[in-house]
């Protein structure tokens, strides 16, 4: 009886033993002194990136001087999965557990964008290239890679005109391709079953409404003038009248925006209005939602023209004589203001 109780009592020492040694193993594992010589230092952990792309970036960083414990650690902490992408500030961290937890629960640095209403999408890959660090060129390629409009279900030679304007905050370090895909996220949201049924009663495509909308959107300054100036443009497709667009010339001219010249009006393009009937055969910038909105439901009227009136909105005429009377206006108010400035 005592030799069975003393192999019971020597068998419960050893799972106790190899149970002690399997817990001090894994606190030396995740405690793991990896003498990390910085106070606070910043890493960018990039899309897509592997356990162990991670470890050699802290290796080559300095934070960590055992790749190998720092793997282990983090399979022992069931977050090889679990890395986020982006930009971390790594705060006095000595060991694995305190890496790992910043890297897994620590907050990115976050940036605020502002894609603004109206940007082509240069404008919008120069604006990216400051607040995110992307190089403008390859992101242009990217907006106008094939391969990469299809795979977001855009129907288009290029993104112009599918790259939402909104506020957006991005995590420091995302890679372009998820920065745009957020941006055609956001503009897919404009559209659904009541939209899309809306186009087809005005039978236009989706990329007709959005190559309107963006026509529109570089016409209006208030929203309020959206959904009439949208009806001048409608009103002139049912009657087969050249659009005459002013945004459209402004696309096609490389020193855009300026005062337009007749000389401008004969440029030969697909996308000049004031040559060939029509919509051009893609958006001129990426309209914003109202405007978009308006391209969809126009107001009721019988507007064919519309000039400036110097303070943001526009006069609306049926005839071409109003229409002159409109301009002559308009005229009159510039040289008296260009008198003005010269006093």
């Amino acid at each position: 009886m005592a030799k069975k109780f003393k192999t019971k009592s020597s068998l419960l020492t050893g799972i106790i033993f190899f149970i002690s040694l399997i817990l001090i193993s894994i606190s030396a594992i995740l405690f793991w002194p990896q003498h990390n010589p910085h106070k606070i230092i910043k890493i960018t952990v990039e899309s897509g990136s592997t356990l162990k792309n991670i470890s050699n970036l802290l290796a080559n960083k300095n934070i960590i001087s055992n790749k190998n414990i720092f793997s282990l650690a983090v399979m022992i902490m069931g977050k090889e999965k679990e890395l986020p992408t982006g930009t971390f500030r790594i705060v006095n961290a000595k060991s694995n557990y305190s890496i790992i937890q910043q890297l897994v629960y620590g907050a990115p640095e976050i940036k605020k964008v502002r894609i603004l209403e109206g940007w082509n999408v240069n404008q919008i890959a120069d604006h990216l290239s400051i607040t995110m660090g992307f190089d403008s060129l390859a992101l242009v390629k990217l907006i106008e890679n094939e391969k990469f409009i299809s795979k977001h279900g855009i129907n288009g030679r290029s993104l112009e005109g599918y790259l939402s304007p909104d506020t957006y905050f991005f995590f420091e370090g995302e890679s372009p391709e998820s920065v745009i895909a957020q941006l055609i996220k956001e503009y897919k949201t404009f559209w659904n079953t009541n939209k899309y049924k809306r186009a087809k009663e005005l039978n236009l495509t989706e990329h007709e409404v959005v190559t309107l909308a963006s026509i529109i959107e570089g016409e209006a300054i208030y929203d309020s003038e959206r959904s009439k100036i949208s009806a001048v443009y409608h009103n002139r497709l049912k009657i087969n009248m050249k659009l005459q667009a002013d945004p459209t010339i402004q696309y096609i001219i490389p020193d855009s925006p300026r005062r337009l010249l007749n000389r401008d009006l004969r440029i030969k393009s697909p996308y000049n209005t004031y040559l060939n009937k029509g919509l051009p055969p893609g958006p001129i910038n990426c309209p914003g939602k109202e405007s978009i909105k308006a391209a969809l439901y126009p107001e009721q009227n019988d507007f064919i023209y519309f000039v400036a009136t110097g303070d943001g909105y526009h006069t609306f005429s049926t005839n071409e004589n109003d229409h002159n009377r409109a301009k002559q206006k308009l005229q009159k108010l510039r040289r008296e203001h260009r008198k003005k400035r010269k006093k």
